[in-house]
């Protein structure tokens, strides 16, 4: 990942909210940054080493500025601790991407969940509907308001914006959000396991298209088969064994194929590969139904094969 990087440098470093720290990067020497879109996110490659996805949650026409909000992670892998604790002003990090799986669609209307840190990929959605004049409203909950980032950049938006603590009033109303499919409205969610299952259970039976998860934890997927099978890599001409417990990326890389991945959980979308035969068994918390039906694309750090063979755009 770090040889793929751009390098940049942490310009400024604020408190968001309890817990919640933003990053401002910019490039060195003050230079254009790639250009991205509402939901997109970046690999921030750390100098310790580690490398982790946000959500950009800046201002996209700024074109010489990224924007990402780093939640502490008491139980994380470490990386959300050095960014609060020994990331400083004026260090170096490298940028991967912006990548976009969470992408924004047109709609007459937009109605945006968002639950704690899962404001990040909302807030520049909510400015790009404001930006068109679409009618939306945000839905946002958190423990407490203190922990709450970004309440002072939504204030403006007045009552387009429910803000929900849950010491002050309990849950998301979710059942007068979502108690009717509205074919006109989409809905954009973003927040812990829970409040997406709990999303994703009042849409069952809605018809495709009109809700949009992301998700910041791999869900968990039950297994379809775990047996070996082999992956042709069409393009090089080799063929591999994948057994249990090993995923395709591995197997790949121990052949000599590089495939460039980061997270390594199916969330991030770094490791998307053409899938040219064969059925994959999808493992990701990225595609939507349609998509994992298609089959013509999967991703191998986590996602195996439904059968014996498959044949793959590497």
């Amino acid at each position: 990942m770090a040889d793929t990087a751009i390098e940049l440098r942490v310009v400024a470093k604020e408190r968001a909210a309890e817990d919640v720290v933003a990053l401002t990067l910019a490039r060195p020497d003050g230079g254009r940054l790639p250009d991205w879109t509402p939901g997109a996110h970046i690999d921030l490659v750390l100098p310790n080493g580690l490398t982790r996805q946000y959500s950009l949650c800046g201002d996209r026409w700024d074109a010489r500025t990224y924007r990402v909000g780093v939640l502490r992670e008491p139980g994380g892998r470490g990386g959300s601790a050095f960014v609060h604790d020994d990331l400083a002003v004026g260090d170096p990090v490298g940028i991967g991407g912006p990548r976009n799986n969470f992408r924004l669609v047109p709609s007459e209307r937009y109605l945006f969940i968002a639950g704690g840190i899962g404001i990040t990929p909302l807030l520049p959605m909510v400015r790009q509907a404001e930006m068109l004049g679409a009618d939306w409203r945000l839905l946002y909950g958190g423990r407490t308001r203190s922990s709450m980032a970004f309440l002072d950049e939504l204030e403006p938006h007045g009552a387009k914006v429910t803000v929900v603590p849950q010491d002050e009033q309990g849950l998301l109303d979710l059942g007068t959000y979502l108690a009717d499919e509205d074919p006109a409205t989409k809905v954009y969610c973003c927040g812990p396991a829970p409040l997406l299952e709990a999303v994703e259970g009042r849409c069952a039976g809605w018809r495709p298209g009109l809700l949009r998860t992301e998700r910041f934890v791999a869900r968990e997927n039950g297994a379809v088969r775990d047996e070996p099978f082999e992956v042709e890599l069409k393009r090089t001409g080799v063929t591999v064994t994948v057994p249990p417990g090993r995923s395709v990326l591995d197997a790949a890389g121990d052949a000599g194929v590089s495939v460039l991945s980061s997270c390594r959980q199916g969330l991030c979308g770094t490791c998307e590969t053409a899938v040219l035969d064969g059925v994959p068994d999808h493992r990701d918390s990225i595609l939507d139904d349609d998509e994992r039906e298609a089959g013509d694309c999967m991703f191998v750090c986590v996602s195996r094969s439904r059968g014996e063979r498959l044949v793959l755009d590497l």
